[in-house]
């Protein structure tokens, strides 16, 4: 369709060793050989939301570089891990089907956040099971507020395997660009300030780690939480106290 697509993978990293696998671009041999197509895989390191610190800046990063069709696609989140959505123009969620989940869909979390709801796999031994869970989702978002008042969020079925289903859920993105474009820089806008708080989120928890003048409050403190002298509520206000005496 002469787009150059940019597909940022988010692989999980171990929480003994903190080494991934990065594995992704293997699982896409066709993709990666395209000259239109640039594959990136990233380790988590334990952030938390299904992405990296630094998606955010590796999106305008390949925006910057041409790529007019950025996928980033998270790690396997669950129900409150859904920081890409403050990040992307559209947020997709996809889902196997026969995984016993489809009661999953009636829970609030990131099934509400999701702007188009996909059931992957529609083949062979899965296809009935495919068809039961696009109908539980569609009749469990019938319970869910719309975030948008001019789309109501979409469950299709694709096949990767088939090829089935992906010219429909193209054209399904496409209508909901069309249907929230008047929300798109106010999306955009509101990103950007939740990026904000996100570095400064980030920075002041490494402040408080390596700054020499307030580590040694927070060992200590850290330490009596430890041997139960201290609860933890009390030692994060003192923390953060001591974080406004040394910007004092």
């Amino acid at each position: 369709m002469g787009h150059k697509l940019a597909v940022l993978a988010v692989d999980p990293s171990s929480a003994t060793t903190g080494g991934s696998l990065l594995g992704d671009k293997t699982r896409m041999p066709e993709l990666t050989k395209d000259p239109n197509a640039y594959i990136r895989p990233s380790p988590a390191r334990g952030h938390l939301g299904g992405v990296t610190r630094s998606t955010n800046e590796s999106i305008i990063l390949c925006e910057h570089a041409g790529y007019n069709i950025i996928i980033v696609e998270t790690v396997g989140v669950g129900q409150s891990e859904y920081a890409v959505t403050n990040m992307v123009d559209v947020f997709i969620l996809l889902l196997p089907p026969g995984g016993g989940d489809e009661l999953q869909g009636i829970k609030r979390g990131i099934v509400e956040r999701a702007d188009i709801i996909v059931v992957t796999k529609a083949d062979g031994d899965l296809e009935a099971a495919a068809h039961r869970a696009q109908y539980e989702y569609m009749a469990s978002l019938k319970y869910m507020r719309p975030k948008y008042p001019g789309w109501k969020p979409k469950v299709m079925q694709v096949s990767a395997k088939t090829k089935t289903g992906i010219d429909k859920f193209w054209n399904t993105i496409e209508d909901f660009r069309k249907a929230t474009e008047e929300q798109f820089l106010s999306r955009r806008a509101n990103q950007r300030v939740i990026w904000v708080w996100t570095h400064v989120h980030d920075g002041l928890r490494e402040m408080i780690l390596e700054d020499p003048r307030i580590k040694h409050q927070t060992d200590k403190l850290i330490e009596q939480v430890r041997l139960g002298t201290v609860n933890p509520g009390t030692a994060s206000d003192k923390i953060l106290d001591s974080v406004l005496s040394y910007m004092k």
